[in-house]
């Protein structure tokens, strides 16, 4: 399935929460460039000069994936216009889409829960029955309107039955989190300097929630103890030759991150030993996402967007991300084991729908083509 998202796409996100694994958000940028004229600014003639502005725009697009044997398909639910977006992520334990903007903002959308009817379609997740709809409900200034919000991801994926926390990366190098207080509203709590250049990425460790790691255009990985008030990185991995890009906490395997780089490499770190990887895989391109397979059952499988390479879904060795990491002899550490190259620009967004294992549904959009897939891996 294809659809033109019409602006730069650049993430997808499948709802994870049970009901709801066939309603999928589509994040877009839009850098709009238009002459203004300024009247303070007078020549000497007299004549007023004319100045560029740059306005950084996006919509939200919610959609529904029909996916039945005789009805396959793209519904758009809804378009929701602001500034551009840079990352959104799904709560694991309610209904809200956290978006982080070009603004400086992380704002919380509230998918409609009306009833749903469980059934199975053709890809094994459970769908709904109505057209989704989201609507905001709060708004958090996170950084001055001229800073970024790059990356956020919520501290509740294990935890479902709590609100989680959410943190945030921003392009000053900058950090935060954002904790509910008891009425359900957001509110930053912790800010400090994580990076000299921009933070790409930021990710929860899942397995323990006062650990958060980040990566930056400075060329490190760094990990965090929010619990430390002197904001001092617990380590620091200065052995990358590009911007670290992006990283995922695995869900079901304790102690294992995956760490993405422009350098077109995906590394596979033990969290107990994280300067040293414990094998990496060259996915072609520079790893803009990286996400780990939902079910438990395909633990060893990584989707990867590989930017100027397409979006591959990876599989390494399950003695690689077994807790011990040992390595059999004779086995290869890693294949590919499928590639996507339909689209024709920079692959920046991709995710897997939840609720299956096999052929499983995903997602993926591209930059200047702006235009989303869905396929099977």
């Amino acid at each position: 399935m294809r659809l033109d998202t019409i602006y730069p796409a650049d993430s997808v996100e499948f709802c994870p929460v049970q009901g709801y694994h066939d309603i999928l958000a589509c994040g877009t940028y839009k850098l709009v460039e238009s002459p203004t004229t300024s009247l303070e600014q007078e020549s000497e003639s007299g004549e007023s000069t004319i100045t560029t502005h740059r306005k950084r725009i996006g919509k939200c697009i919610l959609l529904k994936a029909h996916s039945s044997q005789d009805d396959e398909r793209l519904e758009t639910s809804q378009e929701i216009d602001m500034p551009a977006i840079l990352d959104m992520k799904w709560s694991h334990s309610s209904s809200l889409l956290a978006i982080a903007d070009s603004e400086g903002h992380v704002s919380l959308h509230e998918l409609d829960t009306e009833v749903r009817v469980d059934e199975t379609g053709k890809y094994g997740f459970e769908v709904s029955t109505q057209q989704a709809r989201l609507t905001e409900i709060q708004n958090v200034q996170c950084r001055p309107k001229d800073t970024l919000c790059l990356s956020l991801d919520w501290s509740n994926r294990r935890n479902e039955r709590g609100d989680g926390c959410i943190a945030v990366s921003c392009s000053d190098g900058s950090l935060s989190v954002l904790q509910p207080d008891t009425s359900g509203c957001f509110a930053e709590t912790r800010s400090w300097h994580g990076h000299d250049f921009e933070a790409w990425i930021i990710a929860w460790d899942y397995w323990n929630t006062n650990i958060v790691y980040s990566g930056g255009d400075d060329l490190k990985l760094r990990g965090w103890d929010i619990r430390q008030d002197d904001h001092s990185p617990i380590f620091v991995n200065k052995n990358f030759h590009a911007g670290v890009t992006s990283i995922q906490c695995h869900p079901h395997n304790e102690n294992i991150l995956a760490v993405g780089s422009y350098d077109a490499t995906v590394r596979i770190f033990d969290t107990r030993k994280p300067l040293v990887p414990i094998t990496q895989a060259d996915v072609g391109g520079g790893a803009w996402r990286v996400k780990w397979h939902p079910s438990p059952a395909r633990g060893t499988d990584i989707l990867v967007a590989c930017m100027h390479d397409g979006f591959k879904v990876v599989r390494f060795s399950p003695s690689i991300i077994s807790s011990n990491n040992a390595q059999s002899e004779n086995s290869e550490e890693w294949k590919t084991l499928k590639r996507f190259d339909a689209h024709e620009s920079l692959a920046y967004g991709v995710d897997w729908a939840y609720g299956g294992a096999e052929d499983t549904l995903i997602a993926s959009c591209s930059f200047y083509d702006h235009v989303l897939y869905t396929w099977k891996g």
